[in-house]
Formats: C-alpha cells, structure tokens, sequence
C-alpha cells in the first residue's frame, strides 16, 4: 500500500502533494492503524527536492489532522457510549467506560495536547474527547498544536533523508511498540493502585 502510495503521490502537483498529505492524515484519524506518518514523511523527501513547500506541507498534514480529530470528536459527542453498545465492542464494561471518562475529564487536556505522539491511540483519544464534553475550541488549539509539532518532525526527518527516508520507518515502529507498552504498563499500574485504595478502604471501615 505505501509503495503504490508514493508511485501516485510522485506524479503529483504541488498543490496534489498537499491535499495528498491533508488526506493521509485526516483519514489516519478515522481508520488506524494507517501508514500516514510514513507518508508524509516520504512528502518530506518531495519538500526536500522542491517539489513543494516544506511549511504549507505541515500545514496541510496538521489541517488533514485536525479534522479528522474533529470528525471523531463530533461522533463521541453526538452518539456518546452508544458506540461502545455495538454488537462488535459489548465486550468492554460499562463501568469501565465510566471510570474512562472521568479519568479523561480530569486530564483529557493534557492528552489531546499529545494525542499525535500517541500512535494507535489517535481515534480513541478523539473519540473520548467528544464523551466527555471538553470544550470544542481548547480542545481542536491543543490537537493543532501537537499536530504541528508531530507533523514538523516528519517533514523534517524526510527532507534531511532524502532517499533514505525509509529508515524512519523501522524506529517509528519501535516508538509505537514502546508507546504501546508503556500505555499497558501505565493503565495496569493505575488499575492496581485503584484496587488497592479500595481495598483498603474496606479494611478501614
């Protein structure tokens, strides 16, 4: 899928390679796992040769992005757990689903500030996002501005590789697996914690 991927986007305008980045990334947050970040980063190797600006190439991914963040937040909102009541996803508790998005409400800001660093992640942050109410305005300033940031990276690590640009692809894949790990790891200490608080709890009464 990328080599076809970047066979199309070689034949592309300017102006194509930057709704080609808009789209990878927009669709990124609606179908993961996708290869978007590797793409934009061969985009990077386009900059890098001239075939379009570096600048309103991260723009147009963090744009892509952005909205693609706003469409998953928007169906969060609109359809709420209802989502989560589907025959494919009856799996998952609902008080987990509660205990989720009171943990989110509390902190979700801070996650959508680093929502693009969170590979794998991107939908469900999104998703939540929407559950839980956060204000719609602070929330798309946060995920821009991670976007951005993420995006800059990418471009930047394509433009300096050039042809070599597929290198990336092997320690993007060690920083999701780490990140992944790291998410397990996290939420497994957080659930243990919570158990015993509760336990003790009990004790005490």
């Amino acid at each position: 899928m990328i080599e076809y991927a970047v066979e199309f986007a070689q034949g592309l305008p300017p102006a194509g390679i930057l709704a080609f980045a808009f789209v990878i990334a927009f669709l990124e947050n609606i179908f993961p796992p996708s290869p978007s970040d590797m793409l934009l980063v061969f985009c990077g190797t386009l900059a890098g040769i001239g075939a379009v600006n570096a600048p309103l190439l991260v723009l147009a991914g963090s744009v892509g992005g952005s909205a693609g963040f706003l469409t998953m937040y928007w169906l969060g909102k609109r359809y709420g757990n209802d989502i989560f009541r589907s025959r494919w996803l009856r799996f998952i508790p609902r008080s987990s689903l509660a205990k989720a998005e009171q943990w989110f409400e509390r902190r979700g800001y801070w996650i959508i500030l680093g929502n693009r660093f969170l590979s794998g992640t991107r939908a469900v942050i999104s998703l939540f996002a929407g559950m839980s109410g956060l204000n719609l305005p602070k929330t798309l300033a946060l995920s821009a501005i991670g976007s951005m940031i993420w995006n800059s990276l990418l471009v930047a690590g394509g433009y300096l590789l050039g042809d070599n640009w597929r290198e990336l692809d092997g320690y993007l894949s060690l920083y999701g697996r780490v990140v992944g790990i790291g998410l397990l790891v996290f939420l497994a200490g957080w659930m243990l914690v919570r158990r015993r608080r509760r336990q003790a709890r009990k004790v005490d009464g």
